[in-house]
């Protein structure tokens, strides 16, 4: 089986959810919560067949830089299914299911020079934990995004049809704070898995991952302790996820444009 039919099958479901939702919203309705889970579940178990067979190349994991946005997609789209049964963050899908059928598409394009990476369950774990954790972290930037749009537009006094069927500036904020102690954890928990399983966390194609990682890692840190000690919010908490997240992905993806596609390594 090739991975171009369950790709395809997931990029239309995320498109036809991602239409479903737009449309009902626009129209001042609030989209069928069971129905708009469904489309994303089924999308998302497409999407992770493709994937399957796009990174697992007799046995080992091929993770060039289209793949890897694809699986950072899928972790993001399947982290804020499951957080929507608990708490009401169905509006993020509006942006995560456009993004979810592009990565799906181009995960289907020839990728860069990576080799499959073949190596011992605790590396593997180490690159799991690390996934994870941009999910997490790329949720509460898309958080902190829609809660400076909302924002923006209650202060102006002209909330579009979208914007007043958020919830609450309060609850917002409380959701990007829970997304952005649980990326936190998770990013810790991966540097150490690093430090634990990698001969030399500090070795020259990764140096300059680490430090970043680790610059990441202290921003977030920061301002999880500026909430906690001195209340921070609004304006300067969108500025700190903004910053940490920027150094994560030049960690990650800045690393990995550079080997693929200039240094051909």
């Amino acid at each position: 089986m090739t991975p171009l039919l369950p790709s395809l099958a997931a990029a239309g479901l995320y498109a036809g959810a991602a239409l479903y939702q737009a449309l009902l919203l626009s129209r001042r309705a609030v989209p069928d919560k069971r129905l708009l889970g469904l489309l994303g579940v089924l999308a998302l178990l497409a999407h992770g067949i493709g994937l399957r067979l796009l990174l697992l190349d007799n046995g080992a994991l091929r993770l060039d830089f289209f793949n890897a946005a694809s699986l950072l997609a899928a972790a993001v789209i399947a982290l804020t299914l499951l957080a929507s049964l608990r708490i009401p963050v169905e509006n993020l899908l509006m942006l995560l299911f456009p993004l979810g059928s592009l990565t799906a598409l181009l995960a289907l394009l020839p990728g860069g020079t990576t080799q499959p990476i073949v190596e011992a369950p605790g590396i593997l774990a180490h690159i799991l934990l690390s996934i994870l954790a941009y999910g997490m972290l790329t949720m509460a930037v898309l958080q902190s995004l829609l809660l400076l749009l909302q924002n923006h537009q209650l202060k102006h006094k002209h909330p579009s049809g979208i914007i007043r069927n958020f919830p609450p500036l309060q609850t917002m904020e409380s959701l990007l704070f829970s997304f952005l102690w649980g990326g936190w954890l998770l990013l810790s928990l991966s540097l150490l898995s690093g430090w634990l399983f990698l001969d030399d966390l500090f070795a020259q194609h990764l140096v300059h991952k680490t430090l970043l990682a680790c610059l990441a890692w202290v921003v977030f840190g920061v301002l999880l302790w500026g909430r906690h000690q001195l209340g921070w919010r609004g304006g300067k908490a969108i500025r700190w996820t903004l910053a940490g997240f920027l150094l994560l992905m030049l960690a990650y993806f800045g690393s990995k444009l550079v080997r693929e596609f200039i240094l051909h390594i």
